[in-house]
């Protein structure tokens, strides 16, 4: 394969929910890989630091405030990122939450927040930056952050698993929506990562013992097991692979079910 297939130089990315965890290491990746760079997140000053480590590495990084549960502030970032650059290139739809919380213990408001945040969101954000940028060049590459809740059943994660499965199934939308127009869209869906929401799972050692003797390949994963695919999906080696849910997962979504331990 030609080094030019995954070269992403020259090239604008927005990630959103890129003040921590993997939308933070998303960014750097894609900076990494060639990119310039739109960072956002609900609090301007945590991506500060973000900042200056992209610009660091020789790259372009503007900084935006975005609460996706906002469609003004939605639609103030696109118009900022495609005033700054003049384009759009990459979207990485990122941001999102999570209650872990037993089926009768879910509230309405619970409900309300992480599919308003996982699932609303990114089919807004979507469209803000497909409808200024991507869809008047004919070219685009559409990122939505998948989960392996999406294809296998967890307890305590019963409105989290629905809002990604229904990023799955508006991935296809999309993907069918906006392909005759030069625009991709797939869904990158991590397995079992370590992350600022999960972490007090990985406290329990046991717990982690447990997993990872549920996962084919014996372990959790670690961030860089995703770059590959973020960087698969961002270039031009992906231009013929649309509305397709790409699990980064270890193997835990290839077997049989098995109920993961409770803490």
């Amino acid at each position: 394969m030609s080094a030019e297939l995954s070269d992403l130089s020259g090239n604008v990315a927005f990630v959103s929910g890129a003040s921590r965890g993997l939308g933070e290491h998303f960014a750097e990746v894609l900076a990494s890989a060639g990119c310039d760079l739109v960072v956002t997140s609900r609090d301007r000053g945590t991506l500060e630091l973000i900042q200056d480590r992209i610009e660091g590495v020789g790259r372009q990084c503007l900084a935006l405030e975005l609460d996706v549960l906002d469609y003004e502030s939605i639609q103030r970032a696109a118009d900022r990122a495609v005033e700054h650059f003049g384009k759009v290139d990459i979207l990485v739809c990122n941001a999102g939450c999570n209650r872990r919380k037993p089926a009768l213990e879910v509230t309405w408001d619970d409900w309300n927040l992480i599919l308003d945040t996982n699932l609303r969101g990114s089919f807004f954000l979507a469209q803000a930056i497909v409808k200024r940028s991507m869809l008047p060049r004919g070219y685009g590459r559409v990122i939505t952050l998948g989960s392996v809740t999406a294809v296998n059943g967890y307890a305590g994660l019963a409105p989290y698993g629905a809002s990604r499965g229904g990023i799955k199934q508006l991935t296809m939308s999309l993907a069918d929506d906006w392909g005759p127009h030069g625009i991709t869209v797939n869904c990158l869906a991590p397995g079992w990562f370590k992350t600022a929401q999960n972490a007090v799972l990985y406290e329990d050692n046991e717990w982690v013992e447990m997993l990872s003797n549920r996962i084919p390949v014996r372990r959790p994963g670690k961030m860089n097991d995703l770059d590959g695919a973020l960087v698969f999906l961002a270039s031009e080696s992906s231009r013929y692979v649309t509305g397709q849910t790409l699990l980064v997962d270890g193997g835990i979504s290839g077997g049989s079910v098995r109920a993961l331990p409770k803490r």
